[in-house]
């Protein structure tokens, strides 16, 4: 546990600042890559299948930090562990843009992986000390600052090419960014570590329906960031923009997926989860039906992207929300559900960058289609079960 000396009380509000400014850090890191593709692959004279690596090596990072920051954050204070994590990270993205060797940069991206898994751990598990039982808005404002950070990487990348006509001033403006930050967090004192509650300790553990929603966030995930990261280069590929208005799109995606995550902490308020849930995959498969149907509009893309932004916000912590409805969440299952997403985000954006090269770039948003439309599938599944809670002696 966390056996720091006590210090002085600090406001609320304070704490709640600063870690959304470091989701809006999360946000700009993770959002970055996809459009920094192209600039990547150049520095490091690699094919976009072999670039298409750094996703499977970030993930993977990502998980293992996400694994590791969980176990950190109950033996060390708190402030310490999210500070080291953005001087990594400032030191990280210092030194992306100045790798020439494919591995080289695979490993430092490895690193910055193991970084930013900690600081999403971090943040969500700061917020919820510092708010307790009162957390439920601020957790959707942590989610929308994400957003916010994902829309504005492609903008800060547009703007740089414009400048400097090079991608490395974007990551070390992320660098300036993240280093004040982890001074910040570094002095500032802790929340209180909520007590870890045992009343469910001795319950079973409902293996299916968990099984059932780690797939489903796997799925989710990987069309998330598959779908993010490659429609800068499929709008190049295919010609339906230039390096800026590329650059553009990729901001109007998470733009509209910002927007979405702000309109779902309404929308939550007077539907059902499992209403939101199908509503949201079935504007998914309309989305990316329109970008299949009229493939050669850069109009029809433009349609696609943003519609896709507007429905995938709320899926995640709609997922969140409709488990607890029908389960007693722990920590264990939280660690699974987070383990699936980063899994999601490793494998498929991976894929699509094989059937890229080696099939055809179109094969981005069919892959994504597959993976939607199973998504839908394992929810009806999952919905079709009784709920856990219901098997529980009262």
């Amino acid at each position: 546990m966390n056996t720091s000396p006590p210090q002085k009380p600090v406001h609320k509000l304070v704490l709640t600042a600063a870690y959304y400014l470091s989701f809006i850090m999360l946000g700009l890191l993770v959002a970055a890559e996809g459009p920094a593709l192209t600039g990547l692959a150049e520095n490091t004279s690699s094919t976009l299948d072999q670039i298409s690596l750094i996703f499977v090596f970030g993930s993977l990072g990502y998980l293992v930090g996400s694994l590791l920051g969980g176990q950190a954050y109950d033996r060390i204070p708190g402030h310490r562990v999210i500070a080291y994590t953005l001087l990594t990270i400032t030191v990280c993205t210092s030194l992306v843009p100045l790798m020439h060797s494919l591995w080289l940069l695979l490993l430092v991206l490895f690193i910055l992986g193991l970084a930013k898994g900690a600081l999403d751990v971090g943040g969500n598990t700061l917020l919820l000390w510092a708010h307790g039982e009162k957390a439920g808005p601020f957790m959707n404002g942590l989610h929308f600052f994400f957003g916010l950070g994902a829309a504005a990487a492609p903008l800060i990348l547009a703007r740089v090419l414009h400048i400097t006509g090079d991608i490395q001033w974007m990551f070390w403006l992320f660098a300036l960014f993240s280093f004040p930050l982890a001074l910040w967090l570094w002095v500032l004192p802790e929340p209180p570590a909520r007590a870890a509650t045992h009343e469910n300790g001795n319950a079973p553990f409902p293996v299916l329906p968990v099984v059932l929603l780690v797939l489903a966030f796997v799925l989710y995930v990987g069309a998330e960031v598959g779908f993010g990261n490659w429609v800068y280069t499929y709008a190049l590929t295919l010609g339906l923009g230039t390096n800026i208005t590329a650059a553009y799109l990729t901001s109007a995606f998470w733009g509209t997926f910002t927007l979405g995550r702000l309109l779902g902490v309404w929308v939550s308020t007077r539907l059902r989860p499992a209403t939101i849930l199908i509503v949201d995959l079935l504007g998914c498969l309309a989305s990316l039906g329109v970008i299949l149907l009229w493939r050669d509009s850069a109009t029809a893309l433009w349609a696609g992207a943003i519609g896709l932004g507007l429905f995938m916000a709320s899926v995640f912590p709609t997922t969140l929300m409709l488990a607890g409805e029908r389960m007693r969440i722990t920590g264990a299952m939280t660690g699974w559900f987070l383990a699936g997403a980063s899994i999601g985000g490793m494998i498929l954006p991976w894929g699509i960058g094989q059937a890229f090269v080696r099939i055809d770039p179109v094969a981005m948003p069919i892959l994504v289609l597959i993976s939607v439309v199973v998504n839908l599938l394992v929810l009806l599944l999952f919905l079709s079960r009784r709920p856990a809670l219901e098997l529980e002696p009262a």
